[in-house]
């Protein structure tokens, strides 16, 4: 009996340790870079300047089948499924977006990398594209997101944006963080692409 509370002590000693460096690692890594614009009332404004991505589209209706399909993919180009053999570095978000038309997931490439310079892949299903400028909206939340998740805060945006008259058009796209097994300090968001200017923080102001 001392013995087994003995090696259950020491598992799961082992598992807050593993927790622990999953989260000191997420936080350490590159994270694509941006600029907070404004803080509103459940909701901040930031700006994305471009970027390269390695995309795959897929016609998954769910997040969990989009990242089911889509993740072996992306992290295969980096990990050197490429025509280099080369080994990228993973970064921080990954993007998923679900509309009515396609679906797509996308690695965000590390700054020193533009589109140009980046190996060709191997799999014929994962594009090589820069995503232009942009101001989004965002709202986060933590845990492990869910479909329901997703929905919830899509919608809190949304009336956020409206609340603050803020224009906003597109898609609402889902941004992860963290790997699927990390439990401690997870963080996720949902954006949308948002018309700005100095007139939109005047009057996201006065709201």
């Amino acid at each position: 009996m001392k013995i087994f509370l003995i090696l259950s002590l020491l598992l799961v000693a082992s598992l807050l340790l593993f927790q622990l460096y999953l989260l000191v690692v997420s936080r350490a890594s590159e994270t694509q870079n941006h600029q907070l614009i404004f803080k509103g009332k459940g909701f901040e404004i930031r700006f994305y300047p471009a970027v390269a991505m390695a995309t795959v589209i897929s016609s998954a209706k769910t997040y969990q089948e989009l990242g089911n399909s889509g993740f072996g993919k992306l992290a295969n180009y980096i990990f050197g499924g490429n025509e280099r053999n080369l080994r990228i570095a993973m970064t921080s978000p990954v993007h998923m977006d679900i509309n009515d038309f396609t679906s797509s997931m996308s690695f965000v490439m590390p700054a020193k990398y533009a589109q140009e310079n980046l190996p060709k892949p191997v799999n014929s299903e994962v594009i090589l594209e820069t995503i232009a400028d942009e101001y989004v909206a965002v709202v986060g939340f933590g845990g492990f997101a869910s479909e329901d998740d997703i929905k919830i805060n899509t919608r809190k945006l949304e009336k956020a944006l409206k609340a603050a008259s803020v224009a906003y058009y597109g898609s609402f796209r889902f941004l992860g963080y963290n790997p699927p097994y990390q439990v401690l300090g997870r963080k996720n968001e949902i954006i949308v692409n948002v018309n700005w200017g100095r007139h939109q923080v005047e009057q996201a102001s006065n709201d």
